[in-house]
């Protein structure tokens, strides 16, 4: 078996579930497999967002400025971009057991290296500036590793839920994102206030490989591939159709891609996520630093109030797919316009309310309410609604491509905004002034949510 070979998708398995036990077996694992992908892919989150609370402490040791950090982040959104519309393409061919846990591994390595070097500097064994190449070439191979994450847990969605709940548990996997970040901050803020930035790292690590075990245990690649007939046949769709050899359906896989990647409406709906994903990770990675320059607040103080964003999240992501399927019918236009404006409304009060630490909760919990919903439709359900079951990967590439993109382009114009318009702070240290930044990332949630009303009377696409 060669390397690719390991990670294509395999035949039906020879030896099948006994008729009396498909309905139980069907149920068992295909719970196993939504929690895996979602749990799985929350941890992955923890190895991509170490950094976001490191900022000030590396900052304040000397050893990185803003522009730098901005780089490094960049680095990892930008091959993260390319990443995912690759991988998303890979991935709809592709066992999504392996694919998944390999990116995980991958990523788990990175954060561990750079917990290395980061001792290593702090005893003087690395100068700065190759601490910074160091730092962004291990960032940009995390970028790509994190990649390898979303595509598979949400193909096992399309490869082993029915359509008519689809929704429901978008959402409810969506709240990995939140999981994933909510940990981030407070779990990985915690051992950066306690024992430093570097352990940051290691405890990211930590977390990755408990990742790599519930995805190696619990993910299943398909049905098929479990004994069980075609996720179609299941959920009473159609009448099961095995016509197609292998090398078939790949080529039906690759026509309906084509098709997808002509779609303007899943166009549409990338760029709109691609604004919103701006908004987004400016507070994920700038928002800890914000607090502590812009309004006072310590490290650990910072990073908490930042960590209640992802925790509404998840109220935000498990209640618009219910809501969206039971009361909107699969519409999920209406809900993603609401969910936009309070967005804005939230950045707008946690970049212009005041140092008032309840002004500043309550910001975060609208932002982590309305973020959750809009991560759930802007950055993946809307695009995953437009297009064939087989194109799902080839769909969720296309937007993923063009959010990471901007996040990237977002950390580095932050960085250069912060370093460009530096003032003087009461101790004689310059601190940064905020002020372009704000209005930067309060534009972007604006056009994020007004982008999509171009696809309000858009169908499916049927490809032939």
């Amino acid at each position: 078996m060669s390397f690719l070979d390991f990670f294509k998708a395999g035949g039906p398995a020879a030896v099948k579930v006994p008729a009396d036990k498909v309905d139980k077996t069907y149920k068992r694992l295909r719970f196993q497999a939504f929690m895996a992908g979602t749990f799985g892919y929350a941890l992955y989150y923890v190895c991509r967002l170490s950094m976001g609370v490191m900022k000030q402490p590396l900052i304040d040791a000397g050893l990185l400025n803003a522009t730098q950090l901005g780089i490094i982040g960049a680095c990892l959104y930008w091959a993260y971009a390319i990443g995912k519309l690759i991988n998303g393409f890979l991935a709809d061919s592709s066992n999504i057991k392996r694919f998944m846990a390999a990116g995980l591994i991958v990523s788990v390595l990175m954060n561990f290296t750079m917990g290395i070097l980061g001792v290593t500097a702090l005893k003087g064994g690395i100068a700065n500036s190759a601490l910074f190449i160091l730092f962004a070439c291990c960032w940009a191979v995390n970028g790509w590793s994190q990649s390898m994450g979303a595509p598979p847990a949400i193909i096992a969605l399309s490869r082993w839920y029915p359509l008519r709940i689809r929704g429901t548990y978008y959402g409810f996997f969506s709240s990995s994102h939140n999981i994933g970040e909510g940990l981030s901050f407070v779990f990985v803020g915690m051992l950066v206030a306690s024992f430093g930035w570097k352990w940051g790292f290691f405890g990211a690590a930590l977390a990755g490989v408990l990742g790599i075990l519930i995805i190696i245990f619990f993910l299943h690649d398909s049905t098929e591939a479990k004994g069980l007939p075609p996720v179609e046949v299941l959920a009473g769709e159609a009448e099961q159709k095995d016509t197609l050899s292998p090398e078939e359906k790949r080529a039906q896989t690759k026509r309906m891609q084509a098709a997808v990647v002509r779609n303007p409406g899943v166009w549409i709906l990338a760029i709109a996520s691609a604004f919103m994903y701006m908004s987004r990770y400016a507070i994920n990675e700038w928002g800890t630093i914000f607090l502590q320059e812009a309004k006072g607040y310590d490290l650990a103080g910072a990073a908490t109030i930042i960590g209640i964003n992802p925790i509404f999240g998840i109220i935000g992501t498990v209640v618009s797919g219910w809501l969206s399927d039971a009361v909107f019918r699969g519409d999920r236009k209406y809900p993603a316009f609401v969910a936009g404006i309070i967005e804005a409304i939230a950045l707008a009060l946690f970049l212009f309310g005041g140092p008032s630490k309840w002004v500043n909760v309550l910001a975060m919990v609208l932002f982590g309410v309305a973020i959750g919903v809009l991560i759930s439709f802007l950055g993946g359900l809307m695009a995953v609604d437009l297009v064939p079951r087989q194109a799902t990967g080839a769909a969720l590439g296309i937007v993923g491509m063009a959010s990471y993109a901007a996040a990237g382009l977002q950390n580095v114009i932050t960085g250069l905004l912060l370093d460009g318009h530096s003032v003087e702070g009461a101790n004689g240290a310059m601190v940064h002034d905020y002020t372009y930044v704000s209005w930067f990332w309060l534009g972007a949630a604006i056009i994020s949510f007004m982008l999509p009303v171009l696809n309000w009377r858009r169908k499916q696409q049927v490809i032939e």
